[in-house]
């Protein structure tokens, strides 16, 4: 597929590995350049490039969130998940509670 530019030119649309990626992560980060220069260097949109760093930031800051002194950092989704099965297992305490409260209060019924 090629792009069309200003004054005719036509540019292939060029596909970046990860590493190429975080390579222009770093030279944006880095100030080598405005996106646009990064962009014409690499020979890429500067949709793209604009695209690279808003999600370098966006798992940059997930891993931070999730990382945690003292031992492996977890995702954001495993965290989640650990505090759903917490509450899955105090909500299942107090409905045994609440079970065994309403059982001594209407005491032992007829199971026929």
């Amino acid at each position: 597929m090629a792009v069309q530019k200003g004054g005719g030119q036509r540019r292939r649309k060029r596909h970046l590995s990860a590493q190429e990626k975080y390579q222009v992560w770093q030279e944006v980060l880095s100030g080598q350049g405005t996106q646009r220069e990064v962009a014409d260097r690499w020979g890429i949109d500067r949709s793209t490039v604009v695209h690279i760093v808003k999600t370098a930031r966006e798992g940059a800051l997930e891993r931070l969130a999730a990382s945690r002194p003292g031992r492996p950092g977890k995702s954001a989704v495993e965290l989640a998940l650990e505090d759903a099965n917490a509450e899955l297992e105090r909500l299942r305490a107090t409905i045994t509670e609440q079970a065994v409260e309403l059982h001594l209060f209407r005491g032992k019924g007829r199971w026929d």
